[in-house]
């Protein structure tokens, strides 16, 4: 399995559900006190390689209740 492609794949899934692009999630991170510039966002994201940290705020600021891994 390639895990950085899932990993990638999934916060990239939960925020185009929710129609937030990276200039709102570093808004909405910059609120809880994460400080990550647009741009920093993209290249995190898409390299799939951030930390557990970090998409548990992501999930917490896109407000995210539930998560399914499988299908």
């Amino acid at each position: 399995m390639d895990w950085k492609n899932k990993a990638k794949g999934i916060i990239k899934s939960e925020l185009a559900k929710q129609d937030i692009d990276y200039i709102e999630l570093s808004k909405r991170l910059k609120e809880i006190g994460v400080e990550d510039t647009q741009i920093n966002l993209a290249n995190k994201i898409n390299r799939g390689t951030f930390s557990f940290l970090f998409a548990l705020q992501v999930f917490e600021v896109i407000g995210l209740k539930n998560l399914r891994l499988k299908d």
